[in-house]
C-alpha cells in the first residue's frame, strides 16, 4: 500500500479555508505538538490471546507521528511487519519534507508549522480465512489545513497475502451498478443530515456529482455472522461528494443477491447475502 501519494495529495488541497495548527491536529486526529524542542516518544505494546497490539506516538517541534494496530494484526507477523514498514517509510518521508520546509521558511523568515502523520488500523471483520481492516489516516504539511482519509485492506490468512478490499469485486463500477439507486439515495440522505441540499442531477453548474463512482470511494467489507462478508461500507472522503467542511460520507449496505454478482468468482465463497 503506497503511502507517499497521500502526502502529495495533502499538498495539493491545502489552499482551503484557514485553520490554526492546533485546530488541524484536532480535526485530523493528530495531537498538539510538544512544547519543548526535545522529542517525546512513546511506544506501547500490549498482548492478548490473539497477538500483540502496537501503539506509537511521537511529538516534537518538527513533527507529530502516531501509528497503531490491534492485537488481531499482531497475530500475523507478516501483516504486522508490512503495516509497520509502510508507516516507517511514510514517517521518514514526512521528516525529510518537514526538515526541507523548515529550512526554506527559516531562510525567508516565515513561520514553520510542524508536520504530522497518523495511521490507526482497526478491525472491520475477523473471519476464518480473512481479516478485514480499515486504516484511518491523517496528514498535515504546514498549510491551511490537513487531510484525512480511509483505506480498506484485507489479509488472506492462509496465503499470507494482503490486498485492497475493493479487489474482492469485479470492478468498482460493477459494484456500484449492483447497489444501484440505494447508493445515491443514501448519500443524499446523509447530505440532508449535514444541512446540505440533495444532489439529484449532474450538469455543468453542479459542483459535486450526484453519486460519485465507487472508484473514488473506499470500500470496506464487514460481517454480521463472523463467517462470511455480508455487508459493505462505502466511504467518500473530502472533496469527493462534498466540500472539506462537510466531512466524509460513510454509507452502509447489506449484501444483496445483485451485489454478490459483482464479487469475483474466486471469492464468492467468502460472501453471502444478509438475511
Amino acid at each position: 500500500m503506497p503511502l507517499r501519494p497521500l502526502l502529495i495529495l495533502t499538498t495539493v488541497v491545502l489552499a482551503g479555508a484557514c485553520s490554526s495548527p492546533d485546530e488541524v491536529r484536532e480535526k485530523t486526529g493528530v495531537t498538539a505538538q510538544a512544547k519543548s524542542a526535545s522529542a517525546h516518544a512513546t511506544s506501547v505494546a500490549s498482548s492478548s490471546g490473539k497477538g500483540s497490539a502496537r501503539k506509537e506516538k511521537e511529538d516534537n517541534d518538527l513533527y507529530s507521528y502516531e501509528f497503531s494496530y490491534p492485537a488481531e494484526v499482531g497475530a500475523y507477523p507478516e501483516l504486522a511487519a508490512r503495516l509497520s514498514s509502510d508507516a516507517a517509510k511514510a514517517k521518514a518521508e514526512m521528516i525529510a519534507d518537514a526538515k526541507q520546509d523548515q529550512a526554506d521558511r527559516k531562510k525567508n523568515d516565515f513561520p514553520f508549522n510542524p508536520y504530522s502523520y497518523g495511521a490507526e488500523w482497526k478491525v472491520v471483520a475477523d473471519l476464518p480465512q480473512y481479516l478485514s481492516l480499515s486504516n484511518d489516516f491523517s496528514t498535515y504539511t504546514g498549510g491551511a489545513h490537513g487531510m484525512y482519509g480511509l483505506e480498506g485492506f484485507v489479509w488472506d490468512k492462509a496465503n499470507k497475502r494482503g490486498f485492497k478490499s475493493a479487489e474482492f469485486f469485479v470492478s468498482p463500477q460493477a459494484l456500484g451498478d449492483a447497489i444501484g439507486k440505494p447508493l445515491c439515495d443514501a448519500l443524499n440522505k446523509e447530505r440532508v443530515k449535514k444541512g446540505m441540499d440533495p444532489v439529484t442531477t449532474d450538469g455543468e453548474d453542479q459542483i459535486w456529482p450526484s453519486c460519485p463512482d465507487l472508484d473514488e470511494a473506499t470500500i470496506l467489507v464487514g460481517s454480521s455472522n463472523g463467517k462470511t462478508f455480508d455487508r459493505i461500507t462505502v466511504w467518500y472522503g473530502p472533496y469527493v461528494a462534498g466540500s472539506y467542511a462537510e466531512g466524509a460520507y460513510e454509507l452502509d449496505f447489506p449484501m444483496t443477491a445483485a451485489m454478490l454478482g459483482a464479487v469475483k468468482p474466486a471469492y464468492k465463497a467468502a460472501f453471502s447475502a444478509k438475511r
